[in-house]
């Protein structure tokens, strides 16, 4: 439990990964969610780190301690989101009941010529987000994906839709070079999507409150927002079971200005008050949670003024 999340193996494996796309894509929906049940049964029994920290985790967010029923339900929860990527990646977007708020605020931000950073959190299902594309097919979406730390998943990405695979901005590239990636979407009015809830080993974070104890959570996406003037608006489509997802949108920041020197408070701030709109969400639908790690382990560098720039933007990874 206290090594740090990128240390930890890609949960599943390629095999099992790849067995999930075969069964869903040739025996559809209903007949892969029956196997979710034993998927669910053996990651609970044999993955012990996901199971302590799913139990550390529950036991947070509903004051008392987890059932082993509750943990289960947890990693189902992890199962079907994983399972309906198969689906959100291969155009069957009508199949889904996707509630969506907040679309005004998104809406308000979005300009022709200037893009806005949808910041999410390894909560739900960020794929969601595709639903919007059969409302708005115009809009341009380009995803940051760290592609080494998770390979299979960008296999599976490249394999189910080589479309929005060609849109990844690859986060395992040096910090300048992803700045730049995203100012040429920004300026041609795309939405960029980042998830802003885990910070590398050697990346620049700041400590906030977060479900009532100190968690770290990386300072980049704020960082780069203030560098290239965009709005930060919060996205998190929530998983609701069956077929239900709920997606969204809340502004964070229409524009974040800050300072060369003196910065922490003003990161302390849209940083805590990311967290806070999170912890909100997260309370609402515990257990769309996916740390499965020790996420309040706050061993980690601490963000230092004078190189912030250099440590949260050159040294980014995802």
């Amino acid at each position: 439990m206290s090594e740090h999340w990128t240390q930890r193996p890609e949960g599943g494996g390629r095999f099992a990964i790849w067995l999930i796309l075969t069964i869903g894509l040739r025996c559809g929906r209903r007949a892969s969610r029956a196997l979710l049940y034993p998927i669910t049964l053996y990651f609970f029994l044999r993955r012990r780190g996901e199971r302590r920290a799913s139990y550390a985790y529950l036991e947070r967010v509903f004051g008392r301690p987890a059932s082993a029923w509750q943990v289960m339900r947890h990693i189902h929860h992890f199962a079907s989101t994983i399972l309906d990527r198969v689906y959100l990646l291969t155009d069957h977007l009508r199949r889904f009941d996707v509630g969506v708020h907040g679309i005004d605020e998104l809406h308000a931000q979005m300009r022709p010529d200037r893009g806005v950073l949808l910041l999410g959190a390894h909560v739900g299902s960020f794929e969601s987000l595709r639903v919007l594309s059969l409302r708005r097919p115009d809009v341009k979406v380009r995803v940051v994906l760290d592609t080494q730390q998770t390979p299979v998943m960008t296999e599976l990405l490249h394999a189910l839709n080589p479309g929005i695979a060609s849109n990844v901005i690859d986060a395992a590239r040096p910090g300048h070079e992803i700045v730049l990636a995203l100012g040429e979407a920004m300026s041609d009015g795309a939405l960029a999507t980042l998830l802003g809830d885990r910070g590398r080993a050697h990346e620049a974070t700041i400590v906030v409150d977060f479900l009532g104890a100190p968690a770290r959570f990386p300072v980049a996406p704020f960082i780069i927002a203030s560098m290239l003037k965009v709005p930060i608006v919060l996205c998190l489509g929530l998983y609701g079971g069956g077929r239900r997802y709920d997606l969204h949108f809340e502004t964070l920041a229409e524009q974040l200005d800050l300072p060369r020197r003196g910065r922490e408070p003003e990161l302390h701030a849209i940083v805590q008050r990311y967290a806070s709109r999170l912890e909100a969400h997260v309370r609402a639908s515990p257990y769309n949670w996916f740390n499965f790690y020790d996420f309040w382990n706050i061993d980690a560098p601490k963000v230092v003024d004078r190189d912030v720039d250099a440590v949260a933007v050159s040294g980014r990874r995802g």
